[in-house]
């Protein structure tokens, strides 16, 4: 694995993060004599990248609305990627069809905080153009439009300011301010000059499965050391999780890390291979050959079991239809935790 881990991936990535660390700075000798321009060029960039990173079969497309089955419409948005079905009469229209729609951002040169609540927000709005899914637990956690906000730097550059630390408690704040169900938390941000942060989503875990598990098995004490933490995680009833992971970049790391522009295309590839099962072996490859050089999450959100329509609450309930399965609709997380893979073992 350590071999792996100086992979010319890392170099192609770590390329692909230095031409937009340029553009940044070429955007920004500008910037303030004409931003509105500089806002295009920060999107062309992105744009550019998408089409560059994924799939040929996608289209990528810049400034449009998305557009509901009933009529409603987004707000524009900066970069859209739409699906290989999508009407070719239809690309310049500048209102794109939701079920035509894979994946959509905003674009910022400099992240501010307002622009974080702003991004959930029309996230929130965006994946509930889409009819709820429902019949297993990836259809009813996930929209299946991914949304995500994509920034060159940020504006946290003070000696004394916590840029990654800013950004999580804002979307974090966001989150609890916003977002009313986990198909409704925004899939990825990515500041190419910082981090990383790419939601996680865990299908439901219960103290009384865990009793009930072992009983007759593991003595008092040990199962009461389990279940208090347990307790205090999931709640006394379990619950569902949502969670954003923040994937940090080190250029001191003794092998090449992903930088964060790595993990996202690592992390939109895998999104996009949940809808797409012809994207599944390259999404698996980047995830043998992912390295990060560190992650971070703020507090867990807690769900409870009737955010799933009856059928499959009951189910979740229940425990044993979930599963550590790689790409299984009924996987105990989405994209599996190790914590998660350690709880259902025991």
């Amino acid at each position: 694995m350590s071999e792996n881990m100086n992979h010319e991936l890392h170099d192609f990535l770590q390329q692909t993060s230095d031409e937009m660390a340029a553009e940044y700075n070429r955007i920004q000798k500008r910037a303030t004599k004409d931003p509105g321009t500089a806002g295009d060029q920060g999107e062309e960039n992105w744009a550019e990248l998408l089409q560059g990173w994924i799939p040929s079969t996608y289209k990528v497309v810049t400034k449009g609305r998305i557009i509901s089955q009933d009529g409603r419409t987004s707000p524009q948005i900066d970069v859209l990627v739409l699906k290989d079905v999508y009407p070719k009469k239809l690309l310049n229209k500048k209102l794109y069809l939701a079920a035509g729609v894979a994946a959509a951002f905003e674009c910022k040169t400099t992240l501010k905080a307002s622009h974080i609540e702003e991004a959930v927000k029309t996230c929130a709005l965006i994946k509930n153009l889409c009819p709820s899914r429902v019949g297993t637990p990836y259809q009813e956690l996930h929209a299946p439009v991914i949304y995500g906000l994509l920034a060159h730097s940020h504006s946290w550059k003070g000696e004394n300011s916590k840029p990654r630390e800013n950004v999580t408690t804002r979307l974090l704040e966001s989150d609890q301010s916003h977002i009313s169900h986990p198909r409704e938390c925004l899939d990825v941000l990515c500041v190419a000059d910082l981090a990383t942060w790419a939601v996680q989503k865990i299908t439901f875990m219960s103290p009384r499965q865990l009793i009930a598990k072992n009983a007759g098995r593991l003595d008092e004490a040990t199962i009461t050391s389990i279940i208090t933490p347990m307790c205090l995680a999931f709640g006394p009833d379990g619950s569902a999780l949502s969670n954003y992971i923040g994937y940090t970049f080190s250029p001191d790391n003794p092998v090449k890390p992903f930088t964060p522009i790595g993990v996202f295309i690592y992390s939109l590839s895998r999104m996009l291979a949940w809808e797409n099962l012809a994207l599944r072996d390259l999404a698996s490859y980047y995830e043998i050959l992912r390295n990060f050089a560190r992650e971070s999450g703020g507090p867990t959100r807690q769900w409870p079991s009737s955010i799933y329509s009856e059928k499959v609450r009951h189910r979740v309930e229940a425990g044993g239809a979930l599963t550590n399965e790689i790409w299984n609709e009924w996987a105990i997380g989405f994209p599996l935790a190790e914590d998660a893979k350690k709880s259902r073992r025991i």
